[in-house]
Order: C-alpha cells, then structure tokens, then sequence
C-alpha cells in the first residue's frame, strides 16, 4: 500500500542530479515543483535555478514547473529560469502532469518529476505513470500543514528505506 507513494529514485538535491544520464537514457521532459525542491518556500529564483535551466536546455530537455501555488507565486518563478508552468496544478492528481507533458510535447516513457513531497509531487507522478525522483527538502522551516504532512511522509520514507537498502542503494549522493 506504502508503495504508491515511493519515488523511483532519492537523491539530496535537484542541483546534483546527473542529467546527462537521464538525457543518454531517453528522458527529455523534467517536471519540477519549485518550493524547497529549487529553491526555499516562497523565494524567487536565485542564480543557481536560473543556471540549472539553461543547462538542461542546453542538454536537449524540455521543462515544466508544477505547482500547487498560485499564479503570483509561479509565473514569476518561471520567467526567471525561462519554463512554462502550471499555476494551481492540483496535485496529486494527474491531469496537471498531463497537461506538463503536453506542454513539452513529451509522454511518460520520457518524463521525469522532481519533487520534495512524497503526498503530493511523487503520488501524483506515480498516478500519472512518470518515473519520479525525491529531493531532500531545501529548508526545513516551511508551513504547518507541510510540517504536518512531513510527519506522515517520515513514515512511508522510513519504509522505502528500508526496502532500498534491503535491495540495494537506498540514497543516491550523487
């Protein structure tokens, strides 16, 4: 039952992430949700988001950002690292991924999401039949209902742990 919220990969950040493995293995579309996965909750762009998008385009990748946020909060966001975006995403339902996916003119073969929530950016990843990779969150100071729900997603990450390492790598550092 815990399974339908594992991600596919953990990794520590966004930012050391190998994308030209995932670019050599076929992946050409990244969907990313912005709060503590690029940068923290609420802030704007800084420069090493702004990097990281122009070098995904440089690799050949088409982005998305997905988020739950409003459009004050992401378009703003967006313009800075130059992606298209979905303001009020909806997720975990799988229509906003989707609807990423359209604007990228990619499928789920070939997408990738990066997210720091296993309830909501990883969940709706999974729905949607897109491979997903789980961020440490950026900082840890963020709203109370997420500080709530990070009490319940200790559990399920306890459990994909677990099975990682019963397996094989649990935490990828690099």
């Amino acid at each position: 039952m815990l399974e339908a919220f594992y991600p596919g990969q953990y990794v520590e950040s966004a930012y050391k992430i190998p994308y030209e493995k995932l670019y050599r293995q076929g992946i050409c579309g990244i969907i990313f949700d912005v709060d503590n996965t690029l940068v923290p909750h609420g802030a704007p762009a800084d420069q090493a988001a702004v990097d990281l998008f122009e070098h995904l385009r440089a690799i050949g990748f088409s982005t998305c950002i997905l988020s739950n946020n409003k459009k004050p909060r992401v378009e703003p966001f967006a313009k800075q690292v130059g992606s298209p975006y979905i303001e009020k995403g909806g997720k975990p339902s799988r229509k906003g991924y989707e609807k990423a996916m359209v604007l990228m003119g990619t499928d789920k073969e070939h997408t990738v999401l990066i997210g720091d929530q296993l309830f909501t950016d990883v969940w709706g990843a999974n729905r949607a039949g897109i491979f997903s990779i789980l961020v440490k969150p950026i900082n840890p100071r963020e709203e109370i209902q997420i500080v709530l729900k990070r009490k319940l997603e200790a559990v399920v990450l306890r459990s994909y742990l677990k099975r990682k390492a019963s397996r094989g790598t649990a935490f990828c550092k690099k």
